[in-house]
């Protein structure tokens, strides 16, 4: 059966399946070699599946539609998602430490490393990729949750391919103690990762503006129709997940129909959705000669947006 992925949704199956043959694969190179950064390595790809299932939830909640309760809809769900993936990803990291500092004091020998390494590159591939797909999707789609776990994979893949160079130094060196010591360094690098989703989750929840980049669209759309005389105040942006929010007050003539104001409103408003397609755009009108929607829009100019 095909997939329609022009829904966010339908990549969290990709991530899904990538970290189910990982955790088999990474788990399995661990049992061979007994390594220590190998089972740092598997454990992630754990958080990993755990964190696809908590996407699937959140990107299905998030496409529900709003409702009486929920006027803007659910766009926010997603940062559940990305939260707990965060949480998750910090009791790994010491999960990781814990284990690798016993290691530390009782260095243990490696064995089939040849076996274990190649299970380990075909896992950091399969990840690789999915980071890749699920990166693009989540740009495209506007989507903080496939952001989260292509980043998420992302480090996973550079750590996968630490430990494997790490693993390489100790078959050629024989210091056992190396396997640990790489286990610690994977350790703070997961949970750098997961303090930094944690803190784009706490942004997101703040009603964070949108990018500059897309504000700037706006303003150069507001830009085309000030070249005739009309102005523009009060532009608030908001991001929910994967929808963008924007309002702004609209000065026209105040001898311009009610009719002709809405006009000109509606095709502003639908200039913004083309170019920031998932966004709700509200437009308040006003009239020019008004000494207060003056005053406002001196304000703006000092205010952030």
């Amino acid at each position: 059966m095909l997939m329609n992925f022009q829904t966010a949704r339908t990549y969290t199956y990709l991530s899904i399946a990538a970290a189910v043959a990982t955790i088999a694969l990474k788990t399995e190179a661990y049992f061979l070699t007994g390594s220590v950064g190998l089972l740092s390595d598997a454990m992630e790809s754990v958080i990993n599946l755990v964190a696809a299932l908590a996407a699937f939830w959140a990107l299905s909640f998030a496409a529900t539609p709003a409702d009486e309760d929920h006027p803007f809809g659910h766009n926010k769900a997603e940062y559940f998602s990305s939260g707990l993936e965060s949480i998750l990803i910090v009791i790994a990291a010491i999960g990781i430490a814990v284990v690798a500092w016993g290691r530390l004091f009782s260095p243990q020998p490696l064995e089939q490393i040849g076996w274990g390494l190649v299970l380990s590159l075909i896992a950091t591939l399969i990840n690789g990729f999915v980071a890749w797909v699920l990166l693009r999707a989540g740009r495209r789609l506007r989507s903080i949750t496939l952001r989260a776990d292509a980043h998420h994979l992302l480090t996973d893949v550079w750590t996968s391919a630490g430990i494997t160079a790490g693993i390489l130094l100790v078959k050629l060196t024989g210091w056992l103690i190396l396997d640990p010591i790489i286990a610690l360094l994977v350790a703070a690098s997961i949970l750098v990762s997961g303090v930094r989703l944690l803190r784009e989750t706490g942004a997101g929840l703040l009603d964070t503006a949108l990018p500059q980049v897309d504000r700037d669209r706006i303003t150069s759309i507001f830009s085309v129709y000030e070249q005739d005389g009309i102005r523009f105040h009060a532009l608030r942006t908001r991001v929910a997940g994967s929808r963008g929010f924007v309002s702004f007050h609209l000065l026209v003539p105040g001898e311009w129909t009610i009719q002709r104001g809405h006009d000109l409103c509606e095709r502003v408003e639908q200039e913004i959705v083309d170019a920031l397609p998932g966004t709700n755009v509200i437009a308040h009108m006003e009239p020019l000669e008004d000494p207060k929607s003056w005053a406002d829009l001196e304000l703006d100019r000092t205010l952030p947006s």
